[in-house]
């Protein structure tokens, strides 16, 4: 991996794994991707795209943050649907679960990042105002309530971004460790 010195990052890169995963492009047709996660979620996140994948739930594309030199709004901006970033929360100085393998972000273009009013990314803001309740069907590559994304995340126990103050539709993660 580029990016970060990995001496400097949360995790040692030997407790982090690189998946290999089958999805669907929003072309219909079948993609593979990568992505790294912690070991401990590695086989729970197999799972989940899998069943993904079953259900035809459309990924534009799943890179390596690498791709973009570790540059998250890069990313973001690209629909890149992505896991382990050595990295700290927007504006904060603790690290993000990204820096610990334990949180991907699927089609942030779909699911933007509304953050102090500002939606990230830019081209994201046609999605803000999706009805994400499950009431109506919801656009391709939109997670919204009672989805086949949010039905597998919550079963293995993570938390939707999208439920938080500054809503972050994109973003699932592990819960904290105690």
């Amino acid at each position: 991996m580029r990016g970060p010195d990995p001496a400097t990052c949360p995790v040692p890169l030997t407790d982090l794994r690189l998946l290999t995963l089958t999805h669907v492009g929003f072309d219909g047709r079948a993609r593979t991707g990568e992505l790294i996660v912690h070991a401990e979620v590695a086989s729970d996140v197999v799972e989940v795209f899998a069943a993904l994948y079953a259900a035809r739930f459309p990924i534009e594309r799943m890179l390596l943050v690498d791709e973009f030199g570790g540059d998250d709004n890069a990313s973001m901006a690209a629909n890149n649907t992505s896991a382990y970033n050595c990295r700290r929360v927007a504006g904060q100085p603790t690290w993000s679960n990204h820096a610990y393998g334990r949180a991907i972000d699927i089609n942030p273009v779909q699911n933007p990042y509304v953050l102090d009013g500002a939606v990230l990314p830019p081209a994201a803001a046609p999605f803000l105002d999706v009805d994400r309740t499950g009431a109506t069907p919801a656009p391709p590559g939109v997670i919204a309530d009672g989805d086949i994304v949010r039905q597998e995340f919550e079963r293995i126990g993570w938390e939707w971004g999208g439920l938080f103050s500054d809503p972050d539709y994109q973003h699932f993660s592990a819960p904290e460790r105690p």
